[in-house]
């Protein structure tokens, strides 16, 4: 009985969504606007490996061997195929058979979303582009960034804005919820040779949130976006390697309880006793973009101020606890003030009626300050409890904010995959960096883009460089998409040269050409 009524209803809500579909304009067909691309795409550098931005910002599909390559494969129906109906269904299939990766065969993308009205659902792995920063030109975001693998999840999203009735077009909001897990495990185990710390079945979760606001009557001149951005790694198995070679593993908390502290964050970690911090490893960011639109240009300026703890998200600390038996009590209403150091400052600048240089970013970006140099716990003979040291994309049970060796927010801050001793860390997180990015379209047919970076790497806290270690970085890259009416209508192909001079990843010089051809499957 149970199986017939489940089945009754099964057809009951397709049978709806049928006559849906043919008020709102004809039979609903899941196989229309079915389109595939296929790429192919090698690399060949001289130095000590692959050039830094030849390596970075491509969602992971990367690597630092000196001659790399792929072949890469894919089917995409869009959501946008249902844009005129109520209900939309998308899915995808994407990739790669690669030499010289990570992996010989990638799963880069895998998913089915359904959308209802503004709202989207999506389960398997998917691109996310970033949010408030140019795609192309930015460094990337601190904390939800571009720079590694797709994590497969469960997304609960609102990806466009949504104006908030009875606010007169002033207010508008959208954001995500999303649980998952990591896939890199057996990268873990063949990197670290089990000879230092990795994890296994490790969860992964982000949430973010973004108010838009502005005067619905000045033709969208001026505007202000604030947003929130956070993400954690929980749940899993640490597998801990000592110097010494003695190991032992970690069962980390994966129940409902483990998912709420995700979420709201709170709990503490099976290890920890009289000091407890939150569950997991919890990162976000604060950020902020205020936008002026005109006829002619757009000029945008932004913020990005990336946190790993309560000091560092709201700049304050408990600093009340008791003396003797009430040593780990709060009992007076004290705390510590942190300063605002660390930051990613931005400023974008679109010409709309000049093409030759119609994109324009530069970025500030100092990480240095992480709460300050002093870390202590309050004792019982001693009361005051100082957060600082806070260790960014670094933690003590999962490592590293990282997936398959890339890490997952800014690619400024050194990744695992360069470690040469198989270590998952990030080990240079204290850094100056000054970025610009230059893009334009000289012809209907033509584009480019120029990146060139200055850093200044200072290592961490716990093992700081002797002497800073400076490097360039930069990216020369221009595409050229065959016209409709030519015999090689739906190619392109894109060549990029790469180069690195300095001491935080050596001096590098490389090439990589890219050839696409895309097209349509089911109209």
């Amino acid at each position: 009985m149970k199986l017939c009524g489940l089945f009754a209803m099964i057809s009951t809500v397709a049978f709806s969504l049928q006559l849906r579909a043919q008020e709102e304009g004809g039979r609903w067909s899941f196989t229309s606007g079915v389109g595939y691309k296929v790429s192919m795409q090698g690399s060949s550098s001289w130095g000590s490996q692959t050039p830094f931005w030849l390596n970075a910002n491509k969602y992971g599909l990367s690597s630092l061997e000196k001659g790399n390559g792929y072949l890469r494969a894919s089917v995409e129906r869009p959501t946008a195929t249902d844009s005129l109906r109520t209900l939309g269904l998308g899915y995808c299939l994407d990739m790669a058979g690669a030499v010289n990766y990570t992996s010989d065969i990638i799963v880069q993308q895998a998913y089915v979303e359904g959308r209802w009205l503004k709202g989207v659902l999506t389960i398997g792995s998917k691109e996310y582009p970033l949010e408030l920063k140019s795609q192309r030109l930015s460094s990337g975001s601190q904390t939800l960034g571009i720079n590694a693998r797709p994590v497969p999840q469960v997304r609960l999203s609102l990806p466009e804005y949504w104006h908030i009735p009875l606010v007169n077009g002033w207010v508008a909001v959208k954001g995500h919820i999303a649980y998952g897990r990591f896939t890199d495990d057996n990268w873990q185990t063949t990197f670290t040779e089990r000879a230092s710390t990795y994890t296994e079945d490790v969860l992964y979760h982000s949430k973010a949130g973004y108010v838009w606001i502005g005067n619905p009557k000045s033709n969208g001149h001026f505007s202000l976006e604030i947003g929130l951005e956070m993400a954690s790694q929980f749940g899993g198995t640490t597998n801990v390697v000592k110097m010494n070679g003695d190991s032992y593993s970690i069962d980390n908390s994966s129940g409902f309880k483990a998912y709420w502290n995700a979420l709201i964050p709170g709990g503490a970690d099976v290890t920890e006793d009289e000091y407890k911090n939150v569950e997991g490893n919890q990162v976000g960011s604060w950020v902020l973009r205020l936008n002026a639109d005109y006829p002619t240009f757009y000029a945008g300026a932004y913020a990005d101020h990336f946190f790993e703890d309560h000091s560092g998200m709201f700049f304050l600390d408990y600093d009340g606890y008791g003396e003797g038996s009430e040593w780990n009590e709060k009992v007076e209403n004290r705390y510590l003030l942190y300063n605002l150091k660390d930051i990613m400052l931005g400023f974008e600048l679109k010409l709309k009626k000049f093409n030759p240089i119609n994109n324009v970013v530069f970025e500030y970006i100092y990480t240095k300050y992480q709460s300050g140099a002093i870390y202590h716990d309050h004792t019982q003979a001693l009361s005051d409890h100082i957060g600082g040291r806070d260790n960014y994309y670094n933690h003590y049970i999962y490592n590293a904010w990282q997936h398959w060796g890339q890490v997952m927010g800014n690619p400024l801050y050194l990744s695992p995959i360069y470690n040469s001793d198989g270590v998952i860390g990030v080990k240079d997180n204290r850094f100056v960096a000054f970025h610009i990015g230059v893009g334009g379209d000289p012809s209907s047919n033509l584009s480019y883009r120029l990146l060139a970076t200055i850093r200044r790497g200072y290592g961490t806290y716990r093992a700081p460089y002797v002497n800073p270690k400076k490097d360039f970085s930069m990216l020369a890259e221009a595409s050229y998409i065959f016209p409709s009416h030519s015999v090689l209508k739906g190619w392109s192909v894109t060549g990029a040269f790469g180069l690195d001079g300095g001491s935080w990843i050596g001096k590098n010089g490389g090439f990589q050409l890219t050839i696409i051809k895309s097209g349509t499957i089911t109209r």
